[in-house]
């Protein structure tokens, strides 16, 4: 599909989502644009419009089922090497066996291979890809292969899935509720799945941990105050006022785990690894500043202020994520906003 836009950047993604259910914003949507190294103004031109990073569509249904075994270590076995011999994920092994890292075994040992469905992550497979193409929730197989950051999944990792997995590419009736939840994206859910897979030796760079108070993003008055808005809605973050394209600044010293527009309701998007648990959020950015993986300083311009994603007036949204839960900013940021 091509589209003929005057835009800023040679490179434009789109994609359409569906918002996490309860998010108080006005329902109008505007496109942001993708993230950019050297921007220019281009002419108009013929633009092609890639699927979002997590489309199941280069998934394989190729899970494979693992039977409930007990294997004896040989001599040179490691644990991921019993993995690829049996079939069964690492985790789940070191789990069923108590085994903790460095995970040292040794010769002779009787091993519990775990039992179950287990899919064999391929290159360039996303987690959330993988969820989607056995229309499971990815929060849930993060939970079951207990998951750390910063969450790479590693080619020819085996992943275990939940057992209500569809496995066939005949079509599995869902409800309402479980197809919204299945294909429901969150930001969470693009921290912890939406990189591809890549190798042991090409993993991202990782933020220190971070203490102390964050540094407000923008000064501005706060229109939007985090908590319930009555009606079953809810923030989970601060809306802050400005005017297109005033600088949005990184709240605190971390690492760019996001940049983009996959998740309609916030538009232009950047989200910051602090460590130890730490994320904080920047959405309806009129432009991206920084790509993925980019170190930055507190204070270091990310992105401008917009009106992209289900907004109807310039504004930064803004969110303070500790261990995958929303917290009130306003407990973390810095008195003054002057």
């Amino acid at each position: 599909m091509r589209l003929r836009l005057m835009v800023i950047s040679s490179t434009f993604v789109l994609a359409a989502c569906v918002p996490r259910a309860g998010t108080d914003y006005p329902v109008t949507s505007k496109a942001a644009p993708a993230a950019q190294s050297n921007p220019q103004i281009v002419a108009e031109q013929d633009l092609v419009v890639e699927p979002p990073s997590w489309s199941a569509a280069n998934v394989v249904r190729k899970a494979r089922q693992v039977s409930a075994s007990v294997y004896i270590v040989q001599a040179g076995d490691s644990l991921l090497l019993i993995a690829n011999k049996t079939g069964a994920g690492a985790t789940a092994i070191a789990q069923a066996n108590n085994l903790t890292p460095p995970f040292v075994i040794r010769p002779g040992t009787r091993m519990q291979i775990p039992g179950g469905l287990y899919h064999r992550v391929g290159a360039g497979e996303t987690g959330i890809a993988i969820a989607r193409a056995y229309r499971l929730v990815w929060a849930n197989i993060v939970a079951l292969n207990a998951l750390k950051p910063p969450y790479i999944l590693q080619v020819g990792q085996n992943l275990l899935l939940p057992s209500n997995a569809n496995t066939v590419n005949a079509s599995r009736a869902l409800t309402p509720e479980a197809r919204a939840e299945a294909f429901n994206i969150n930001i969470d859910d693009i921290v912890t799945g939406g990189s591809p897979a890549g190798t042991a030796s090409v993993l991202p760079a990782t933020a220190a941990n971070f203490v102390g108070r964050f540094a407000w993003p923008l000064r501005g008055n706060v229109i939007g105050k985090f908590g319930p808005q009555g009606g079953g809605r809810v923030n989970d973050g601060l809306n802050i006022a400005g005017q297109n394209g005033d600088a949005v600044r990184a709240a605190a010293p971390g690492v760019v785990v996001y940049s983009g527009n996959e998740i309609g309701v916030f538009g232009g998007l950047v989200l910051i690894d602090h460590g130890a648990g730490w994320i904080t959020a920047y959405g309806h950015l009129s432009r991206l500043d920084v790509a993925q993986g980019a170190r930055v300083s507190v204070g270091q311009e990310i992105g401008g202020v917009g009106e992209t994603g289900y907004v109807s007036q310039p504004q930064l949204h803004f969110q303070v994520r500790k261990n995958r839960q929303a917290v009130n900013p306003l407990s973390y940021l810095e008195p003054s906003n002057g």
